[in-house]
């Protein structure tokens, strides 16, 4: 595939050294606990009661759902991250439908996942994870320009070093999505 003048401009600058990540990056992938590393299944830890449980049946607030989505997500678990994802209340939050998109995209359901990331896009333009997962996306497709493009606007939002950057310029770098 021939890359336009623009592109070829632009892959210097995606391989400068210096992929130190900022310091406070809530893009950063989970850290693994009990929810990944405990428990089985559709069911997530549950710190109160200290036992894995059902995401529908537990007390849990929006935050831990979500979180637990992200981890499960990571660990490749994405029907599993999708039932705790359904689980949450606000299924328009813009995070929910990240998350929505990235599960979809790495199930292969590519024109799906696109749908989700559009939709968190509208509900908030500066939501950088969901721009690089997009981007991503569009590296597996092989349309470059499209996630050049998204990766000027995570740069143009602030999120230069973070890891939603950084994972985006690798893609494109390399051609590869990141695997978790």
């Amino acid at each position: 595939m021939r890359l336009p003048l623009t592109a070829l401009l632009l892959i210097p600058s995606l391989v400068i050294p210096g992929l130190g990540l900022a310091a406070s990056d809530n893009t950063a992938p989970p850290k693994p606990t009990e929810t990944t590393t405990t428990c089985k299944g559709v069911k997530i830890w549950d710190p109160e009661t200290r036992k894995c449980v059902k995401p529908k049946d537990a007390a849990l607030d929006d935050d831990h759902l979500y979180d637990a989505a992200r981890e499960l997500a990571y660990a490749g678990r994405y029907g599993d991250a999708q039932t705790v994802l359904s689980a949450i209340p606000d299924q328009n939050a813009d995070r929910v439908l990240t998350y929505w998109g990235f599960t979809h995209r790495k199930l292969g359901n590519l024109g799906l996942a696109q749908v989700f990331y559009d939709r968190a896009i509208a509900r908030n333009p500066d939501n950088i994870l969901a721009r690089s997962y997009m981007a991503q996306g569009h590296v597996q497709e092989g349309r470059m320009e499209d996630a050049i493009a998204q990766w000027r606007e995570i740069r143009a939002r602030g999120g230069e070093g973070t890891w939603a950057e950084v994972s985006l310029r690798r893609a494109l770098r390399t051609g590869l999505t990141y695997n978790y």
